[in-house]
């Protein structure tokens, strides 16, 4: 565990200069969209200009959206301007108490000041991405020429992006090694998009490349706990799973499952039914030396079985010699696996983090732990005092084994931490 943080942040108050790292954070709940801005703007008066500005707002402002920005941009200084709109937001009161708020009017603002740091915002037009087979040149180029290969990568992209599995592979491509957290914002009914940028409102995608004295340390938390044996995929057809094995036997995975479930309780026997999903392994090393831990698995639905053979269908394209395990999730589970991802981070001999950045799915929050503020009072128990903001997604963007990836009922942190100097 680590104590507070040694960076400056006070809610309400400014304890810094122009040579200090700071963050300071805002949230409202006002009905209306101006006193929501008014709110914000009286929690972090009096600002000195920011470095970089994080904005997420809830859908109840969607209709509003446009406006959001330009009112933000009267009452507050920032350099770059970044963020969107969300099933929900999570933020940090005049308090310093995180909160989740779901299905309610919110705003949460974060401000930062980044000494040292190298920030390159970016907008992506998705309806014209480079090839994936071809260099990587055209892909850096999306963001900025010369950018950094190791720079941190903070991406938002608007839910009617139909390539966003295209856009996070051509970036890890681009920027091999570097770290990026983010999600899909969340969709609504108004005509226009659902990122923030600068003064704008866009579709497309958005984000912010963080390099220099600067870095974005990630945590993803998927949320199960694997069941059965570690299995091998012996015969595969694109994302349809026809038979697996564990050691010199060989079986449908429906016969696998089947086996499995008469080890289980039945309470656990009953939640199959509902919560369980396959565990695609990222890496034989990590599975070889960690086979129980769910985070060396990429979590996929489960689509769909064929009676006629017991074969399954994955929400991911398979191939043989795969490694493979069926997994559960529920409440316990995400506790269980997220406290010990934030706890490991928290032990670790480094920095303390300025801020927590959180892209939750919508399928999180209290529909899975009955009851508000589960994965922020988590961190909590980690960072004591850390402020928090983020946003329930359509989708989260995180790193598993060393590549990023889509998911969906998953927890994707990206910690601000300066970045140690043997790093530079």
């Amino acid at each position: 565990m680590v104590a507070l943080p040694s960076f400056p942040w006070l809610p309400g108050r400014l304890r810094s200069n122009a040579g200090q790292a700071w963050c300071r954070t805002a949230l409202a709940r006002d009905v209306s969209l101006e006193d929501s801005v008014t709110t914000v703007a009286r929690q972090l008066a009096p600002a000195g200009e920011a470095d970089l500005a994080l904005v997420f707002a809830s859908s109840s402002y969607a209709s509003d959206l446009r406006r959001l920005l330009p009112l933000l941009r009267q009452k507050l200084k920032a350099r770059h301007w970044l963020g969107c709109i969300g099933g929900g937001v999570v933020g940090t009161d005049a308090t310093g108490v995180a909160h989740e708020l779901e299905q309610e009017p919110a705003l949460s603002v974060t401000l930062l000041r980044l000494p040292g740091a190298e920030l390159i915002p970016f907008a992506i037009d998705t309806t014209a991405l480079p090839d994936l087979d071809g260099p990587a040149k055209p892909w850096r180029a999306l963001v900025a020429e010369g950018a950094p290969a190791d720079s941190s990568l903070l991406l938002l992209v608007d839910p009617a992006c139909n390539a966003v599995n295209d856009l996070i592979s051509g970036l890890d491509y681009a920027f091999a090694g570097s770290a990026k957290v983010g999600g899909i914002a969340c969709p609504h009914s108004s005509s226009h998009g659902s990122l923030l940028f600068d003064d704008q409102v866009r579709d497309g995608a958005v984000g912010c490349l963080i390099g220099g004295a600067w870095r974005i340390e990630p945590v993803v938390a998927q949320g199960c706990r694997p069941i059965g044996p570690v299995l091998e995929v012996e015969q595969a057809q694109r994302n349809v799973v026809l038979e697996v094995s564990q050691g010199e036997l060989r079986r449908s995975p429906v016969a696998a499952l089947q086996a499995i479930l008469t080890d289980l309780t039945p309470a656990e026997r009953e939640q199959v039914k509902h919560s369980l999903f396959l565990g695609v392994g990222r890496s034989d090393f990590s599975l070889a030396n960690r086979p129980q831990v769910p985070s060396a698995f990429l979590v996929r639905n489960l689509i769909g079985v064929d009676p006629r053979n017991g074969a399954v269908a994955v929400g991911e394209r398979m191939r043989v010699g795969q490694k493979v395990q069926f997994q559960l999730r529920d409440g316990d589970a995400s506790r269980q696996e997220a406290r010990q991802l934030l706890n490991a981070l928290a032990d670790r001999p480094s920095p303390p983090p300025l801020l927590a950045l959180l892209f939750a799915c919508m399928g999180r929050g209290q529909g899975l732990y009955g009851e508000a503020d589960g994965d922020v009072g988590l961190c909590h128990e980690a960072f004591a005092g850390l402020p928090i903001s983020g946003v329930f997604c359509n989708g989260e963007i995180g790193p598993v084994a060393g590549t990023t990836h889509l998911h969906g009922y998953t927890a994707s942190w990206g910690f601000l931490v300066p970045r140690p100097v043997q790093d530079g």
